[in-house]
């Protein structure tokens, strides 16, 4: 899609609109896992009810880590080598091995839910579990959103005098 612009404005401008549709994802991510931990009223839900919400929680958060690691982070280094920016890259460097380590405990989390799921057990553990996920999805948005920072809007006025 962005491969096509014609002018850089129009193709970096284009990046913005792919993170506004990722953050959003971030957003639902948040609202259905602090539906699922009960932050917000889940009194009325029943098992099945838990075990959906939990199924629907991990199909986001697959689809969120899949949007950001084979879209958004490709797109922001290509924006930050477009413009040069050796200092937006050293960052990156630096922050993507973190991100990465998020990714193995989420997906370990999911992998181990859909396991529990598959063969009927139940998840003793789950409670532990979604805190230790909890924690981990808040250093990885933080991470992402250094990332945002300094290989996308640190280019912000260089696009507006384009």
């Amino acid at each position: 899609m962005l491969e096509n612009c014609k002018t850089i404005k129009e193709r970096w401008g284009g990046v913005s609109k792919i993170l506004d549709k990722w953050l959003q994802q971030r957003q639902e991510l948040i609202v259905e896992f602090c539906t699922i931990t009960g932050v917000h009223d889940s009194s009325a839900m029943n098992q099945t009810d838990t075990t959906e919400a939990l199924r629907h929680f991990c199909e986001l958060m697959v689809d969120y880590i899949s949007a950001g690691h084979f879209e958004v982070y490709d797109h922001l280094i290509q924006e930050a080598e477009e413009f040069n920016d050796g200092k937006g890259l050293e960052v990156a460097q630096k922050i993507y091995p973190k991100v990465s380590q998020t990714t193995e405990v989420a997906l370990a989390f999911n992998d181990g839910f859909d396991h529990a799921l598959n063969s009927n057990n139940s998840c003793p553990t789950l409670a532990r579990d979604l805190s230790k996920l909890g924690e981990t999805l808040v250093s990885r948005f933080d991470l992402e959103d250094q990332l945002i920072e300094s290989l996308h809007y640190a280019h912000s006025d260089l696009l507006a005098n384009v």
